[in-house]
C-alpha cells in the first residue's frame, strides 16, 4: 500500500551556484559521509548535487514532513546497486518516522538533462 509519495525538480545552475559559493560546506550540509567520498570522485559534482537535492527532497516530500521534524539530509544516504539502480538507506531520525508510518519500501528514481534534475519517490508499507 503506498503511504506516500514525493517529487521534486530544481535548476542544476541554482545548486551550482550555491556550490561555487559555499563550497564544501555546501555538500556537507547535503550528503551523508559516504555520500562525500562519492562526491570527491565525481566528475560533474554540481549535477550530483542536484540529484542529491532532488531525491532528498522527494523522501522528505512522502514522509509528509519536508525537512523539519527531525527529518534531515543526512540521515538519507543514496546508494547504488551494481545494475546503477539507486536505493534509499535512511539512519536515525528520518528512519524513526519512516517506522512510525509503517513504511517497509522505497521505489525512487532520478533523471537529469541539460537544466534539470528530477526525482520520484514511492514509500510503501508491506499489507497482509
Amino acid at each position: 500500500m503506498i503511504v506516500g509519495i514525493g517529487t521534486d525538480i530544481v535548476e542544476i545552475e541554482r545548486i551550482t551556484q550555491v556550490y561555487q559559493r559555499q563550497g564544501e560546506a555546501f555538500a556537507k550540509r547535503l550528503l551523508s559521509k559516504t555520500e562525500l567520498l562519492e562526491l570527491a570522485k565525481h566528475r560533474f559534482p554540481e549535477r550530483l548535487l542536484a540529484k542529491r537535492w532532488a531525491l532528498k527532497e522527494a523522501v522528505s516530500k512522502a514522509l509528509g514532513t519536508g525537512i523539519s521534524q527531525g527529518v534531515c539530509f543526512h540521515d538519507m544516504t543514496i546508494a547504488h546497486q551494481a545494475s546503477g539502480q539507486p536505493y534509499l538507506i535512511l539512519t536515525d531520525k528520518t528512519l524513526e518516522k519512516a517506522n512510525s508510518l509503517g513504511i517497509t519500501h522505497w521505489s525512487i528514481s532520478v533523471s537529469d538533462e541539460k537544466n534539470h534534475a528530477v526525482a520520484f519517490v514511492i514509500a510503501e508499507n508491506q499489507t497482509l
